[in-house]
Protein backbone atom coordinates (compact mmCIF):
# COMPACT_ATOMS: atom_id res chain seq x y z
CA UNK A 1 0.00 0.00 0.00
CA UNK A 2 1.53 3.28 -1.07
CA UNK A 3 -0.81 5.79 0.59
CA UNK A 4 -3.05 5.79 3.63
CA UNK A 5 -5.32 8.54 4.88
CA UNK A 6 -5.71 8.09 8.62
CA UNK A 7 -5.86 10.10 11.79
CA UNK A 8 -2.42 11.44 12.66
CA UNK A 9 -1.52 11.40 16.35
CA UNK A 10 0.36 14.24 17.99
CA UNK A 11 3.68 13.42 19.62
CA UNK A 12 5.75 15.28 22.15
CA UNK A 13 9.18 14.11 23.31
CA UNK A 14 8.74 10.92 21.26
CA UNK A 15 5.48 10.06 23.06
CA UNK A 16 1.90 10.23 21.94
CA UNK A 17 -0.08 13.00 23.64
CA UNK A 18 -3.49 11.52 22.95
CA UNK A 19 -4.37 14.48 20.72
CA UNK A 20 -5.03 14.47 17.00
CA UNK A 21 -2.46 16.25 14.81
CA UNK A 22 -4.07 18.17 11.96
CA UNK A 23 -7.46 17.47 10.39
CA UNK A 24 -8.90 14.14 11.55
CA UNK A 25 -10.05 11.77 8.82
CA UNK A 26 -13.54 11.65 10.28
CA UNK A 27 -16.82 12.88 8.78
CA UNK A 28 -16.14 16.05 6.71
CA UNK A 29 -12.45 15.80 7.61
CA UNK A 30 -12.24 12.76 5.31
CA UNK A 31 -13.20 14.97 2.38
CA UNK A 32 -10.73 17.67 3.42
CA UNK A 33 -7.86 15.19 3.72
CA UNK A 34 -8.84 13.37 0.52
CA UNK A 35 -8.99 16.62 -1.45
CA UNK A 36 -5.53 17.59 -0.19
CA UNK A 37 -4.18 14.18 -1.20
CA UNK A 38 -5.86 14.39 -4.62
CA UNK A 39 -4.35 17.82 -5.22
CA UNK A 40 -0.87 16.63 -4.20
CA UNK A 41 -1.19 13.63 -6.51
CA UNK A 42 -2.77 15.67 -9.32
CA UNK A 43 -5.81 13.39 -9.27
CA UNK A 44 -9.55 13.96 -9.09
CA UNK A 45 -12.71 12.27 -7.88
CA UNK A 46 -14.04 12.06 -11.43
CA UNK A 47 -15.86 8.75 -11.77
CA UNK A 48 -15.07 7.78 -8.18
CA UNK A 49 -17.15 5.39 -6.11
CA UNK A 50 -17.24 5.15 -2.33
CA UNK A 51 -18.74 2.37 -0.25
CA UNK A 52 -19.70 2.89 3.38
CA UNK A 53 -21.86 1.51 6.13
CA UNK A 54 -21.78 4.60 8.34
CA UNK A 55 -23.66 7.87 8.55
CA UNK A 56 -20.29 9.36 9.55
CA UNK A 57 -19.19 8.95 5.93
CA UNK A 58 -22.09 10.94 4.47
CA UNK A 59 -19.83 13.88 3.43
CA UNK A 60 -17.62 11.55 1.39
CA UNK A 61 -20.58 9.68 -0.08
CA UNK A 62 -21.93 13.05 -1.20
CA UNK A 63 -18.59 13.98 -2.78
CA UNK A 64 -18.38 11.07 -5.24
CA UNK A 65 -20.31 10.26 -8.41
CA UNK A 66 -21.09 6.72 -7.29
CA UNK A 67 -22.06 6.50 -3.61
CA UNK A 68 -22.97 3.00 -2.39
CA UNK A 69 -24.41 2.31 1.05
CA UNK A 70 -23.09 -1.09 2.10
CA UNK A 71 -24.74 -2.75 5.12
CA UNK A 72 -25.78 0.81 6.04
CA UNK A 73 -26.66 1.88 9.54
CA UNK A 74 -30.36 2.82 9.86
CA UNK A 75 -29.89 6.58 9.31
CA UNK A 76 -27.69 6.05 6.25
CA UNK A 77 -30.17 3.52 4.84
CA UNK A 78 -32.94 6.14 4.97
CA UNK A 79 -30.82 8.77 3.21
CA UNK A 80 -29.62 6.27 0.59
CA UNK A 81 -33.22 5.29 -0.14
CA UNK A 82 -34.30 8.94 -0.40
CA UNK A 83 -31.47 9.67 -2.83
CA UNK A 84 -31.85 6.43 -4.80
CA UNK A 85 -28.31 5.36 -4.00
CA UNK A 86 -27.53 1.67 -4.43
CA UNK A 87 -27.60 -0.32 -1.20
CA UNK A 88 -25.70 -3.54 -0.76
CA UNK A 89 -26.51 -5.86 2.10
CA UNK A 90 -23.89 -8.51 2.60
CA UNK A 91 -24.32 -11.38 5.01
CA UNK A 92 -22.19 -14.38 5.83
Amino acid sequence: MDDVLAIELETENNRYTGEVDGVPTYQAGKVTRLNAWLEAEQESLEGAAFYSDSMNDLPLLEAVEQPVATNPDPRLAVIAAERNWPQLNWTL
